[in-house]
């Protein structure tokens, strides 16, 4: 169709199948919808109100978002089956195995260990995540255990000349590889559950604050005047925590100081 002619009933076609089932991609489509739409006026492309606007147009229409959207939780494993799950580890040696087992020691997403890369790790102790690859767009340091630095050797032996900690071939693991092999090994689980199996572990098992772990985490803190003021990443304390963490995760003891 020539874009002057799109109307609202041709944004309905592509957005109503869709609104209840996936609201956030939905949702996602109609904004960029409505900016090509948008942009096809200023040059007179096109004329008169937006189809693809939420308030002129849809709101009248479409049920709004946030009544049709079921937040939905990543599925996680109980802190208390981890132990006996990372012990199956001990008979695997593919990247994938490696790169899952990082992961879940140092309470990480996806993207940053999959996007992690050799030179971000100094004097193999220290990861230092810059926040341009962080979900909150702030610097993240994690201090990195024995079995932790283990890996990152394995997979170095494994692929001696690539930049990524975990690769194959010089290239990064696939986004899906450790989701897949969550799925060949029988678990229900997602792999980013496993930092809701961290925070459980801190809160129940643990004197840790929540901001010690919510800084592991490195999430975002929603209160911006509370943001200001905290200046520090509380390392020293996420550090204790996360070799307390790897203890419990390979049912040994564990110090901060390995």
């Amino acid at each position: 169709m020539k874009i002057d002619e799109i109307g609202v009933d041709e944004i309905l076609q592509i957005l109503t199948p869709i609104w209840t089932v996936k609201t956030v991609t939905a949702e996602r489509l109609r904004g960029r919808l409505e900016w090509i739409l948008a942009s096809a006026t200023a040059p007179e492309l096109r004329s008169g109100p937006n189809p693809a606007a939420w308030r002129s147009q849809l709101a009248t229409i479409l049920p709004r978002p946030s009544k049709v959207h079921r937040e939905v939780h990543h599925r996680a494993m109980s802190y208390k089956d981890l132990p006996a799950f990372m012990a199956r580890f001990r008979e695997m040696d593919g990247m994938a195995a490696l790169a899952l087992q990082f992961l879940i020691l140092n309470a990480s997403r996806t993207g940053e260990v999959i996007g992690g890369l050799r030179s971000e790790v100094s004097d193999m102790h220290v990861w230092t995540i810059p926040g341009h690859k962080m979900k909150a767009g702030k610097e993240h340091r994690i201090f990195l255990g024995e079995r932790a630095r283990e890996l990152i050797l394995m997979a170095r032996d494994s692929d001696p000349t690539s930049k990524y900690l975990f690769s194959i071939k010089s290239k990064s693991i696939s986004n899906m590889a450790m989701l897949a092999l969550m799925k060949r090994m029988g678990e229900p689980f997602t792999v980013h559950g496993f930092r809701s199996t961290f925070r459980d572990w801190v809160a129940e098992e643990t004197q840790y604050s929540a901001d010690v772990a919510e800084m592991a985490l490195a999430h975002a803190i929603p209160n911006k005047t509370e943001a200001a003021y905290r200046r520090g990443d509380l390392f020293e304390p996420r550090k204790r925590m996360l070799a307390e963490w790897a203890g419990y995760c390979l049912g040994e003891s564990s110090h901060a100081d390995k």
